[in-house]
């Protein structure tokens, strides 16, 4: 049996009521997020309830995406978002494993693809 567990996050952020910077949808801390590392990334609402898991080659770059994007599968929900949590994984492989293991471990809401837990 393989033993998988959640990589702590190297970085997180939160939204911010009325920010005085410009912003995306309320995060003003995009710049903590690293450019050119990749990893997999976790959209939270206020109850902590995990809403989407993805991965990305270039994390801050993949997550503004989901934010401004139309076929983004939160574009319904980016408002529910207030907190993003980073962890960094360098190896593709090892970014779709966790991807694939959080998504069904912890039962991400609006992850439709890589789902077995329906």
């Amino acid at each position: 049996m393989i033993k998988i567990s959640i990589p702590t996050p190297d970085v997180t952020i939160t939204k911010q009521e009325n920010p005085e910077l410009s912003n995306i949808y309320g995060f003003t801390d995009f710049h903590l997020i690293t450019r050119d590392k990749g990893g997999i990334f976790m959209f939270y609402n206020d109850d902590k309830e995990l809403l989407f898991v993805g991965k990305a080659r270039k994390l801050r770059q993949r997550i503004k995406k989901h934010f401004e994007d139309n076929v983004s599968p939160i574009k319904s929900h980016r408002e529910e978002v207030t907190k993003i949590s980073v962890c960094l994984v360098e190896d593709p492989v090892h970014r779709e494993i966790y991807e694939t293991y959080i998504i069904n471990e912890l039962k991400a809401k609006y992850n439709v693809d890589k789902v077995f837990y329906r």
